[in-house]
């Protein structure tokens, strides 16, 4: 058994929960170093709890709180912020004022971020990286940022002692959206999958990880600011339910695949066929 470290590299806190946070509680749990990247502190998040509505310019800092809290319950002992907490600021969502800030991560000079990257690399030595995907998912400047980040430190390391063997976007299948959005109008999920989701043969990799499901939702209520809970659903400021996944997707970007598994349908609800995916991220790196 290979010693396993695993990197990702996410834009906000809560976005490591949201969108991969089975998948490092499994990965923790199993004994693999797991090392958490966040890019921003998310200063511009619409807080939820009335409550805590003026924290006003202290929302960062209160969040890394969360994080820290979130990282506890993931089991997850290693998180850094990229650069230094506060190093570059909360974008805010695409066309928004703050884009504008000269301290904002969408505005960050990319081999400059890259480079703290590899700072964690040289001490982490991953054989994997995760990030998002080149339109960061739904189209936020910090998550397309966070993809450009990883990606370029992931070049830089390539053909040196550092190198990384596998590189993975974060996914979501469009069978899964569409089981989980089967409650809503036929116009309503045609609009979200023109721009969400990918096609499930698209998919290279589903990491089975329901058991550590309670474990995400504990991190999904760390992030109190940003995330209502009731379970098996989730939501965010616009109080849009969202059911939170243990079993969670993967497109290998570079590297080779590793043997596949047998593709489990159970989140595809039994639309389409299942298709032989790996089944861990460390696939065909040394013994599994």
């Amino acid at each position: 058994m290979i010693d396993r470290r695993l990197l990702l590299v996410h834009a906000h806190p809560d976005d490591e929960t949201i969108g991969t946070g089975a998948t490092m509680a499994k990965y923790a749990a199993e004994g693999a170093q797991v090392t958490l990247v966040t890019c921003t502190l998310g200063e511009e998040g619409e807080i939820i709890p009335p409550e805590l509505a003026d924290l006003g310019a202290e929302l960062g800092p209160y969040r890394i709180g969360e994080l820290d809290a979130a990282c506890a319950a993931l089991g997850v002992t290693d998180h850094r912020f990229l650069g230094g907490a506060g190093r570059w600021r909360d974008s805010g969502m695409m066309g928004v004022a703050s884009n504008k800030d000269p301290r904002c991560f969408w505005r960050a000079d990319v081999d400059e971020a890259a480079a703290a990257l590899v700072e964690v690399i040289k001490e982490v030595r991953p054989q994997v990286i995760v990030t998002y995907d080149r339109i960061g998912f739904y189209g936020h400047p910090d998550h397309i940022k966070a993809n450009r980040v990883a990606w370029r430190a992931f070049q830089m390391v390539q053909d040196t002692p550092l190198e990384v063997a596998k590189f993975y976007h974060t996914a979501v299948a469009k069978s899964v959206m569409k089981r989980a959005t089967e409650d809503m109008s036929e116009v309503a999920f045609q609009a979200a999958e023109s721009v969400l989701g990918v096609a499930d043969d698209e998919i290279t990799t589903e990491i089975d990880a329901r058991p550590y499901l309670a474990a995400k939702f504990a991190a999904l209520r760390a992030h109190a600011t940003q995330v209502s809970v009731h379970e098996p659903w989730f939501a965010l400021s616009n109080n849009i339910g969202q059911e939170a996944y243990g079993v969670e997707h993967y497109i290998l970007w570079s590297g080779v695949r590793g043997p596949a598994g047998v593709g489990a349908p159970v989140e595809a609800g039994g639309i389409g066929e299942p298709y032989d995916r790996e089944v861990c991220l460390f696939a065909g790196i040394g013994h599994q």
